[in-house]
């Protein structure tokens, strides 16, 4: 057999054994785009090509948390060092709506805004958060923020476990392309309930929940949010009227506000922006 026929032999062996070969699955980083969700039990992102989200300055009464998140985030878009951040509070009050704003504002600063993507994350699929952070690390001309919204954990879950490894008790760490962002309506990412039966049955009520306790000591950047007083709640619904254009006098959107407040026993940014829905279009649109 002569020298080409070895090589046409080897050629048409390899070529059967790509055939065989199963393909490779698409993670999703595939799909260049800015905001992804993952898939924890088939291990890939399902790319998102819109965010549904609101305008950063119409996010009213809560400017020094805003601030505080938007500097985190050009610091890590600009390869500086910043903090996982925990935002936690009152349903309602933007915290998610927050993370999202300021995720738009910094990509709207940069020439390629699809450099800087979100990842949303589910509770449930926090065991798999390492090998999200492996598949994220493998895009290193990116980064990437992690949103888990509305985390919590309850009695006997040890989901947590995954999380605090990744913050920074691991030995690899979450890679430098990689923040972490949280929303929850508990400060401590714990039911008051279950935290007093803990120390109430435990043989050291002290050490009893430390370890999940430290979970939100984790987050070096942690912003509290609360429900508005009647003041910055109507200047949400004004703020939120004035960007629509919509032509109603404002005392009759003030007293309709605090009416709809009153019934839904909220003066959140989220109330706001439900009774602003409510409204009627206007006469011609």
């Amino acid at each position: 057999m002569t020298d080409q026929q070895h090589l046409d032999l080897l050629r048409r062996i390899a070529e059967a054994l790509e055939r065989l070969a199963p393909p490779v699955a698409a993670s999703g980083l595939e799909t260049f785009v800015e905001g992804y969700l993952w898939l924890g039990k088939d291990g890939r992102l399902k790319p998102i090509r819109r965010i549904t989200r609101v305008d950063l300055e119409l996010l009213k009464g809560i400017e020094p948390q805003r601030e505080a998140l938007l500097d985190n985030t050009r610091r890590f878009m600009r390869g500086r060092r910043a903090n996982n951040a925990l935002l936690w509070g009152a349903r309602g009050t933007g915290k998610s709506s927050l993370v999202k704003a300021v995720h738009a504002t910094v990509c709207g600063e940069i020439a390629d805004r699809n450099a800087l993507a979100l990842v949303e994350i589910q509770r449930e699929d926090l065991a798999s958060l390492p090998d999200l952070l492996t598949l994220l690390e493998s895009a290193p001309s990116r980064r990437f923020i992690v949103l888990c919204d509305d985390l919590s954990f309850d009695a006997g879950d040890a989901a947590y476990k995954s999380l605090k490894a990744v913050l920074d008790g691991s030995l690899a760490g979450r890679p430098e392309n990689v923040l972490f962002y949280a929303t929850s309506n508990r400060r401590h990412l714990l039911a008051r309930d279950m935290i007093e039966n803990e120390q109430a049955t435990a043989i050291h009520p002290g050490e009893a929940v430390e370890e999940k306790v430290s979970l939100s000591d984790r987050f070096g950047l942690r912003l509290g949010f609360h429900n508005q007083d009647q003041e910055g709640y109507l200047e949400m619904v004004l703020a939120y009227a004035d960007h629509y254009g919509l032509p109603f006098a404002a005392e009759d959107l003030k007293r309709d506000a605090l009416h709809w407040a009153m019934q839904r026993g909220s003066r959140s940014g989220r109330a706001a922006w439900q009774f602003i829905q409510s409204l009627p279009d206007p006469i011609g649109a």
